[in-house]
């Protein structure tokens, strides 16, 4: 969960752009703006309106659509607002209108005796549901800080690891030289969405795409090479690991070892790559990067290489079996 607190008024602030936006505005409970908002989903109160509260999950953001509306305006004309008086005996986060609906002006009073904030969008029901739903998933993701680089290679989300000074930076730097694209350096926050969804940004959006090349120094990526070598967000979809080349260690040379990371639940397919002079990275990492791509769409070079040896180990044996190099047991 989120190490910090997540309040009406950070909702109401948070910067979301076109379709993401959720066009929200406080018309009263003001006082209350500083109410946590500490479960991610949404509560229609229908049924506490009319007077049902066994279960009613008061902890939740209450959303009132068109139903509820049409539902406030009948007892208005009925003068019963004791449902509502009991509503707000709950410690509810907020109330939000959708429709540009408002509700009558008792609604108003009792909410704001209650301290509870009232907010209305232009957005119909449906379609801020998901919206919010979506910022919520976000703001309520798991997440975890790392040391490494973020970089977008044909379209693949790929984390960078190693030691300090094996050259993650400059092979980042080569990457985005050859037209690829820089998400974070340095720190990487990750958090997962949906439970199977690794989504990585950088650590602080004002320096997240200035890089440190030792011996150099800082340098800005948007300024050198312009808005389409960075990235704000991305999802990791491929680990490479750059470690020092060591003569006495075993690497893969078939790649038929699948390897795994694991980050906040979710496994990401891991490579390890040797570094050592002559050997050139970022052409490794492009085409790990294309081959990835062919495994997700079901084809996968070392097991196919795999299956042609065991086939041609087959038909020559067989060869040698019909004519008579071979005996059968």
């Amino acid at each position: 969960m989120t190490d910090t607190r997540f309040t009406v008024l950070d909702l109401i602030d948070i910067d979301l752009k076109e379709h993401n936006s959720l066009n929200l505005r406080c018309i009263g409970g003001r006082k209350g703006l500083g109410r946590e908002i500490g479960i991610p989903d949404l509560n229609r109160p229908m049924g506490a309106i009319m007077g049902f509260f066994e279960d009613f999950a008061f902890q939740r953001i209450h959303l009132f659509g068109r139903g509820e509306v049409s539902y406030l305006r009948k007892l208005e004309n009925e003068g019963d607002f004791s449902n509502i008086h009991k509503l707000f005996n709950y410690p509810i986060p907020c109330c939000i209108f959708t429709h540009n609906s408002c509700p009558h002006n008792a609604f108003f009073e009792i909410a704001e005796a209650a301290e509870c904030p009232i907010l209305v969008t232009d957005l119909g029901t449906a379609d801020f549901s998901a919206r919010l739903m979506r910022v919520l998933a976000e703001v309520f993701a798991p997440r975890q800080s790392i040391h490494g680089v973020l970089v977008e290679v044909f379209g693949l989300g790929i984390l960078i690891l190693g030691d300090s000074g094996v050259g993650k930076s400059e092979t980042a730097l080569d990457l985005i030289h050859r037209g690829h694209r820089l998400v974070a350096d340095d720190v990487v926050n990750l958090h997962c969405v949906n439970g199977n969804m690794l989504m990585g940004v950088g650590a602080n959006k004002i320096i997240g795409h200035h890089m440190e090349i030792r011996g150099l120094g800082i340098i800005n990526i948007t300024h050198m090479f312009g808005v389409r070598a960075i990235r704000d967000r991305k999802e990791i979809q491929l680990v490479v690991n750059l470690e020092t080349w060591d003569s006495g260690k075993v690497y893969d040379r078939l790649g038929t070892d699948d390897q795994v990371m694991e980050f906040l639940g979710v496994s990401i397919p891991k490579l390890e790559i040797p570094v050592k002079p002559g050997r050139n990275i970022p052409i490794i990492i492009e085409t790990a990067a294309m081959n990835e791509r062919l495994k997700s769409m079901g084809y996968n070079a070392a097991r196919e290489f795999n299956k042609n040896i065991l086939k041609w180990i087959e038909s020559d044996t067989t060869r040698s079996v019909f004519f008579g190099h071979g005996d059968i047991i």
